[in-house]
């Protein structure tokens, strides 16, 4: 099929998109990788008068360390966050989630901040920001603000973004020493839409017991964190069996939908399973970086 007519612009300043944004509201889309938007539009299920470009716009794309966070621009490739020595050295989950995506073609073009404000429930980089306390900043011609990544996300493929808002960075705060950390997901075939999935984040202190703990669930309404399950490991020793109480605590009030794929029921019972993995690897991954060298 062929997308419903519209306008094109190709703005080569952030200032510009943020005018065109102001003025068309509603009736514009922002395009950046197209890895998402384009099919939608050729489908006709997404009909805007106005598209708007950000792709040529250099001022939104890097990598780099600020202080202590890393910060992404919001129209930075997938692969090039991918293939970063700063994601890897101080963020490696990132990377490990990143390998997640799709296909290497489709991280070539697909963007960050594309990924991010699509809110896609099975999409990777949502889960892991949100495990990560990620920052978005956003911009619009009446000012700026920052949202956390746990009031990013309202619904289904819905953020806080208003209309006339550009999401122009995320910041990811540091990952402290001895933190193991994991991504892992179900999928039909690899570079599916994943059916289920986990990240987590486990920190231990001295005598091996979590010390902090940071767990997110992929494929619900939003990206799912049960603050209360991730308290209740800390202090513990991480054991299977904890380890094992943990998962279940995490599907508690987690409602995924079914469809010709799985049920809602199989996929709560595959979250859970994911969120185990998760959290073993994560353990084992920070008993090794807690060993001397």
């Amino acid at each position: 099929m062929k997308p419903a007519p519209f306008v094109y612009d190709a703005p080569r300043e952030a200032e510009q998109a943020l005018v065109l944004l102001a003025e068309y509201g509603d009736d514009a889309k922002i395009l950046a990788g197209g890895q998402s938007l384009i099919p939608l539009l050729n489908f006709r299920l997404a009909r805007p008068a106005r598209l708007i470009d950000v792709s040529r716009i250099p001022t939104l794309s890097y990598v780099e360390k600020s202080d202590v966070s890393l910060v992404i621009g919001a129209a930075t490739r997938q692969a090039t966050l991918e293939r970063s020595a700063l994601t890897g050295q101080g963020w490696p989950i990132l990377v490990e989630a990143l390998r997640h995506v799709a296909h290497p073609q489709i991280r070539n073009l697909g963007t960050v901040g594309g990924s991010v404000a699509h809110a896609d429930p099975a999409a990777e980089l949502p889960t892991v920001f949100t495990t990560l306390d990620a920052r978005f900043h956003l911009r619009s011609a009446r000012g700026a603000r920052t949202v956390r990544a746990d009031e990013f996300f309202i619904s289904y493929f819905t953020t806080v973004l208003e209309p006339e808002e550009l999401l122009v960075e995320i910041e990811v705060p540091p990952i402290p020493a001895g933190t193991g950390y994991a991504v892992v997901e179900f999928a039909r075939r690899y570079g599916d839409f994943a059916l289920g999935g986990a990240a987590a984040l486990i920190t231990l202190d001295a005598r091996g017991m979590c010390r902090r703990v940071s767990l997110t669930l992929l494929g619900a309404e939003t990206p799912w964190r049960s603050p209360q399950t991730e308290q209740a490991l800390v202090g513990c020793l991480p054991d299977e069996q904890s380890v094992a109480a943990a998962a279940r605590a995490a599907v508690q009030g987690f409602e995924p939908s079914g469809d010709i794929h799985g049920s809602a029921e199989y996929r709560t019972g595959l979250a859970e399973t994911m969120a185990r993995r998760a959290l073993g690897l994560a353990v084992e991954r920070a008993q090794t970086a807690g060993q001397p060298t």
